[in-house]
């Protein structure tokens, strides 16, 4: 099978995780992606364990592109770009606002060598407004965008950063959605278009539904309920640890008989999803010693038979041995010449039951950008002389 996104050639100036996590998913559907970097290269490259010049973040976000350095603040690599520019599909970038437009290569200047492109700008808040200037990395989006705030320490109920790159990526998920959904739309117009994506939209979108559902009536609202999920522990027993949770009727029936106590059920405090939340720690207190006598595995198996929502907690270390990633085969492991091999999630997204491709490895910095530019008709010898005045890397 021909991958979806066959023919499709984007032009990725971004950099760290937003964008080149985006343009990584769209690599791995087919897209010849030209990842544009500077002399120093992505800041990914440095971010984590590290061999020479890749990291495993920059490997897993990354592969598939092919890489050509350029330094922009000279005419020649700024010509060079305009030809890329010219030649692609999509232009992906994430510099702060104006930035490009400083450059030349803005979205209307951009539109003007090549009308069909589809042009997409990643800032931290936005094109404008009050903190449209300020520099940005996940942590202040997850700061002012809720994240902190609904995600607080159990105990104190301060606000609390996760220890993941939360808003980077689910504004990679947004913006290739929205690459897609724009070069779609192209088919039937024959015109690209300029896309807007802020972090800080990205998030509050992803964030609301359940985190700020006490704050979407605001007309006659009804009372406040407690906040999803800020009740809800992990349960504990004597080798680990598992994840349980029964909104209907019949799950947590399930839940009372495989703890022996069916008495639960006739209790009316438990009578229904809401009260069973009003007053989960009176059903907690009973059942928590039960679980703590138990091996952790086989009572998630016993749970799960009875229809129980119900799943064990994976250390980081046992992921690549828990049964069902092996079974899904969700992880695989690429040989990088001369580093020896790097685990990453293959594509979540599988079409028509095609297997992941090992050997799609993330570039060296500048590894192809000397067969980028041979394909742009530059000659051998103009190749070398861009290399001998640091036009190129």
């Amino acid at each position: 099978m021909q991958a979806p996104l066959s023919g499709v050639r984007i032009l990725d100036l971004s950099a760290v995780v937003s964008g080149p996590m985006a343009t990584g998913i769209l690599a791995d559907q087919g897209a010849d992606v030209i990842k544009v970097e500077t002399q120093g290269g992505d800041l990914t490259r440095r971010v984590g364990p590290i061999q020479g010049d890749m990291t495993s973040l920059f490997a897993t976000i990354n592969r598939g592109k092919r890489s050509i350095v350029l330094d922009l603040k000279q005419p020649e690599a700024r010509a060079i770009l305009r030809e890329l520019a010219e030649q692609a599909d999509v232009l992906v970038e994430n510099f702060r606002p104006g930035a490009m437009q400083r450059l030349g290569f803005g979205y209307e200047q951009v539109k003007a060598w090549n009308p069909r492109i589809v042009y997409l700008s990643i800032t931290g808040f936005g094109q404008s407004g009050p903190y449209s200037g300020y520099r940005v990395y996940d942590p202040v989006i997850q700061a002012v965008s809720g994240f902190a705030d609904a995600h607080p320490d159990f105990d104190t109920q301060e606000p609390r950063l996760l220890q993941t790159l939360m808003c980077d990526k689910i504004t990679a998920l947004t913006a290739a959605q929205a690459i897609t959904a724009a070069l779609h739309g192209r088919q039937t117009s024959g015109e690209g278009c300029r896309i807007e994506l802020s972090m800080l939209d990205a998030g509050l979108s992803f964030l609301w539904p359940e985190a700020l559902y006490n704050h979407s009536f605001l007309d006659n609202p009804p009372a406040p309920v407690p906040e999803f999920g800020a009740r809800q522990k992990l349960w504990r027993c004597k080798d680990g640890w598992f994840a349980m949770i029964a909104p209907q009727d019949e799950e947590f029936a399930g839940i009372c008989r495989v703890f022996g106590k069916p008495e639960l059920l006739q209790d009316p405090r438990f009578a229904n999803m809401m009260l069973r939340r009003d007053h989960i720690d009176a059903w907690r207190a009973v059942l928590e010693p039960i679980a703590a006598e138990q091996l952790v595995r086989p009572f998630v198996e016993r749970l799960a038979a009875e229809g129980v929502p119900v799943g064990h907690v994976n250390f980081k270390a046992d992921l690549a041995d828990d049964p069902q990633i092996r079974h899904n085969e969700s992880l695989m492991a690429s040989n990088y010449p001369g580093l020896g091999r790097i685990r990453a999630p293959r594509a979540a997204a599988r079409f028509n039951q095609q297997p992941a491709d090992p050997d799609r490895l993330a570039p060296h910095l500048g590894e192809h950008t000397r067969s980028i530019l041979a394909e742009l008709g530059r000659s051998q010898e103009a190749i070398d002389a861009l290399f001998a005045a640091a036009v190129v890397r």
